[in-house]
């Protein structure tokens, strides 16, 4: 099972929780991996933890004053990157392109969507993996897997008939080792969170219980 740990532009110390999901990630079978701000990469990347970015631009070296360049996210230490968070959208064009230009350089990719019918569309494109995460149950601590356990069976069945070769994450309101277990028992070879640890008094302890079941 795969726990990627979005730390968005939350108010906690990148290095920590980074530290955090490289221990605790050397404890358990489960694959971990942490996503901070651009700007935090680099640090969070010399803890030696699966370091991922939160964002590519469809770009290519040139005149592009302000946008993620693939290859210098990979220089910064990224070994993937999430694509169309839905605090990121981008179009479908816009899709493909970044997906494009993160296999340039060599990065992992997962790919979010908000329902069945773009995962199918999003894993037309070739990512790594695609993420179901709708977007009216992000931060709220209740899980897709609990509210809507047929989005995530949807999902999965929306890519497996595309690309049975895309892995399918789940995302949104995942908080708990039991929400991990039941996206997993739904299909999800992982899962896409953020507040729950970012937020968490003591990251560790947070990340501790949602592999714990695994």
């Amino acid at each position: 099972m795969f726990v990627l740990v979005n730390l968005k532009t939350y108010p906690c110390d990148p290095v920590d929780v980074a530290t955090a999901v490289r221990d605790v990630d050397e404890a358990t079978d489960a694959r971990l991996a942490v996503a901070p701000q651009a700007a935090h990469l680099e640090r969070v990347a010399e803890t030696g933890v699966e370091t991922w970015a939160q964002h590519v631009d469809p770009i290519d070296y040139g005149s592009n004053t302000g946008h993620a360049l693939a290859e210098s996210l990979a220089d910064a230490g990224a070994d993937g990157t999430l694509i169309n968070h839905s605090e990121r959208r981008l179009k479908l064009a816009d899709i493909d392109g970044a997906v494009e230009a993160a296999e340039r350089a060599g990065l992992e990719t997962v790919v979010c969507a908000n329902n069945p019918e773009q995962i199918g569309a999003a894993a037309a494109l070739g990512p790594d993996a695609v993420a179901v995460e709708p977007p009216e149950l992000i931060g709220t601590g209740t899980p897709v897997s609990q509210a809507d356990p047929e989005v995530v069976e949807d999902a999965v069945e929306a890519a497996r008939n595309v690309d049975p070769d895309v892995s399918v994450l789940c995302g949104a309101g995942i908080s708990t080792g039991d929400d991990v277990v039941a996206a997993g028992d739904l299909g999800a070879e992982g899962v896409l969170l953020a507040s729950g640890v970012a937020k968490a008094d003591d990251p560790r302890a947070a990340l501790e219980d949602l592999v714990d079941p695994l």
